[in-house]
């Protein structure tokens, strides 16, 4: 027994508030006491990481029922800020789509006129494709009901003055959600602008009896190629060469040979090229000796401007190394494949290119992954990586921006993972993946800094941030750290999950709290290891 308790009274456990600061701290799932996120970082949290998958300490319909709540509270608050809010995660920095989607039909349900005004504004910019457009009337029939602001923005979409446009939007994508582009159409009751809409409405309503001769009009070229491809599939070459139909309009009714595979790989935009990696390698329009295509594969998937005009997520790019990779064990799809190692090379690139960087800072980062037991979550949403895999993926694009850095992982124990920028994100996956275990204690990552008198200037976590086990709080140990070793030292803590906790004190003007895979987050981490203490 010793009196420790006494002679040091600015260590508290964990699984304790600290004293004079209880009404600012919350217990977590995991029993660790933390300090309580404000309602918009929760926020972004949910609309970046998405709930749908549910977490190692929650399954997906608590999660995703505490993101509804938080979205009503932010919407009595602040609508438009509501609104920026779910623009930002939607332009290509969340996981996926379908959190923001279901946050503007929260939006759409506010009382306020503010609200509803916020929701039209940016209807257009979130949902954006076909499939977005059924998942919003999904979400929408099922929590609201029609009313005037469901109908203004579906005849928006249904009403987008291009209809060349939309019409592509309503071939590639004739049904989801339950819904089909009939359905749509005679549930908004579009007034058709032109005679192009015109066309187009009575065909997705009420088809065609016949091919004609000729298309009825310009912006129905792509689907008088799918209705004569319908008819006669040795049309296939042509339909794709002329008609420019993708593979999700052909490949249902058409004779898919590997030349009619080839045309479509040519034109198929990226996100579809990083799905079909895998069924591309098998048919053998990617193989060893194919440098012509593997060349146009590099110089495309490479492209930081086409990456970004495609919305292409870091994850995105992660989850198709380890589907790849698989040859076919992961995944739903029935089919198998050799991986070829220079596509595999490419992606790595892809997924390097895909994260935002800055020029080095010349200053020392300590990338502390969380590889506890709670990170060991499968999450279906990334092709079965595990939490901790992911971390180590985005701690490894930040390192591999700078030049001097440590990566170690810690649960109860502060480890070294022997990754380093020279690795590739597939080995340093490896790495991490047969370490997740034990308890959580961000502060051991403190801990080993000052035991070893390393000057660090800036403390990256990559957690869950449910840390529980320590015999200090991580905000305690950073200011026994600044005391005895750096007094300048920078704390960033990136939270992979959805919670109301965070592990930054909220009176630390030098911690920050980031939520989710953003992938400008390394570019951030680079800003503030660079900001005057």
């Amino acid at each position: 027994m010793t009196y420790s308790f006494l002679t040091q009274p600015d260590k508290t456990p964990q699984n304790q508030p600290i004293p004079g600061r209880e009404s600012e701290m919350v217990r977590g799932r995991g029993g660790g006491y933390a300090f309580e996120s404000n309602l918009w970082q929760q926020l972004r949290r949910c609309l970046l990481l998405g709930t749908a998958d549910g977490s190692f300490y929650a399954d997906r319909r608590k999660l995703s029922q505490e993101f509804l709540d938080i979205l009503r509270q932010a919407i009595a608050v602040d609508p438009p800020k509501v609104a920026a809010e779910i623009a930002y995660a939607s332009d290509g920095r969340a996981l996926n789509n379908s959190a923001p989607i279901l946050a503007i039909v929260l939006l759409s349900m506010g009382e306020s006129p503010e609200a509803k005004r916020a929701c039209t504004e940016i209807f257009p910019s979130v949902v954006r494709t076909g499939s977005h457009f059924y998942e919003w009337l999904r979400y929408t029939t099922d929590m609201r009901g029609m009313g005037k602001i469901v109908r203004v923005c579906g005849q928006q979409w249904l009403g987008n003055p291009d209809a060349k446009k939309l019409a592509y939007q309503l071939l590639k994508y004739g049904q989801r959600h339950g819904f089909t582009r009939r359905d749509a159409l005679r549930l908004f009751h579009v007034k058709p602008q032109s005679d192009d809409h015109q066309a187009l409405y009575h065909w997705a309503v009420k088809g065609w009896d016949g091919v004609p001769d000729q298309p009825p009009a310009e912006a129905m070229e792509q689907i008088w190629w799918y209705e004569r491809l319908r008819q006669d599939p040795s049309l296939t070459l042509d339909a794709i060469r002329m008609g420019r139909l993708t593979h999700e309009m052909v490949a249902p009714i058409g004779n898919m040979t590997c030349e009619a595979w080839q045309l479509l790989f040519e034109s198929m935009p990226l996100g579809a090229t990083l799905r079909n990696l895998g069924s591309l390698t098998e048919i053998g329009v990617l193989k060893v000796h194919g440098t012509k295509n593997l060349d146009r594969l590099e110089a495309r998937l490479q492209s930081k401007k086409l990456l970004r005009k495609a919305r292409i997520h870091p994850i995105d790019v992660l989850k198709a190394i380890k589907t790849y990779e698989s040859g076919g064990a992961l995944g739903r799809s029935q089919k198998t494949w050799t991986p070829i190692p220079r596509v595999l090379d490419i992606l790595e690139g892809a997924l390097e290119g895909a994260f935002q960087v800055q020029e080095p800072t010349h200053k020392v980062f300590l990338h502390a992954i969380d590889i506890s037991g709670s990170m060991s979550w499968w999450s279906s949403a990334v092709a079965g990586l595990k939490c901790s895999e992911i971390a180590a993926a985005l701690a490894l694009a930040t390192a591999k921006a700078e030049k001097n850095y440590i990566i170690r992982g810690f649960s109860t124990q502060f480890i070294d993972l022997d990754i380093t920028a020279r690795d590739s994100f597939r080995s340093a996956l490896k790495k991490t993946a047969g370490h997740t275990f034990g308890g959580t204690d961000a502060s051991v990552a403190y801990r080993w800094a000052i035991a070893n008198k390393t000057k660090v200037d800036i403390f990256c976590f990559w957690t869950d941030s449910e840390s529980w086990a320590g015999r200090s709080h991580p905000s305690q140990a950073l200011a026994e750290y600044r005391r005895k070793v750096n007094p300048k030292a920078k704390a960033v803590y990136v939270t992979l999950q959805t919670n109301r906790i965070t592990l930054v004190d909220p009176r630390d003007p030098n911690s920050f709290d980031f939520g989710g895979f953003d992938p400008s987050l390394p570019k951030a981490i680079q800003a503030i290891a660079k900001m005057e203490s």
